[in-house]
């Protein structure tokens, strides 16, 4: 499928000023990438994306920012056949044990999905939110490649320079 829209990041304010890196996800992994993979996980909702961010406990401090976005090539994970096809389901996908699995096997099933759809050519995974509170209509777009142009593009709004990137 292809996304075009705003996508929006609530990150550690430790990254605030990386906030395209995707640093974070590659130094510990996540349920979407290995350690090692770079990863953006973002959201079309701004809840969400704080939600995704403030899982246990009490809300910490927490840096929001939003993206325009334009993305060729996202894989669905909604179609339980496109799922099935690459030989998963929505229960799978929903494991809450792939942290156990990345301890003790190196890479967590849902890990290994994500790198076989980015060797694929896939540029990010649509997915529902598993933080706590959230609806199946919660949806994350956990983003593998991106930069400034197409066909995976992914440009930070900050018009008033903020964060203080270069211009």
């Amino acid at each position: 499928m292809r996304y075009e829209g705003k996508l929006y990041r609530a990150l550690n304010p430790v990254y605030a000023r990386q906030p395209l890196s995707g640093r974070g996800a590659a130094l510990y992994g996540g349920r979407f990438n290995p350690k090692g993979m770079p990863a953006l996980y973002t959201s079309p909702s701004i809840l969400t994306a704080l939600r995704e961010a403030n899982q246990v406990g009490n809300l910490q401090p927490t840096t929001l920012v939003s993206y325009e976005a334009v993305f060729e090539r996202v894989f669905d994970s909604r179609d339980h056949d496109a799922l099935q096809a690459e030989g998963m389901n929505t229960a799978a996908i929903s494991d809450a044990t792939w942290r156990d699995q990345m301890k003790s096997v190196g890479e967590a099933r849902t890990q290994s999905f994500a790198r076989r759809l980015a060797v694929a050519g896939y540029q990010g995974l649509l997915v529902r939110s598993f933080a706590p509170g959230a609806t199946g209509e919660d949806l994350n777009l956990v983003l593998w490649t991106w930069g400034e142009s197409l066909p995976a593009r992914l440009i930070l709004i900050d018009d008033e320079n903020r964060l203080g990137q270069p211009e």
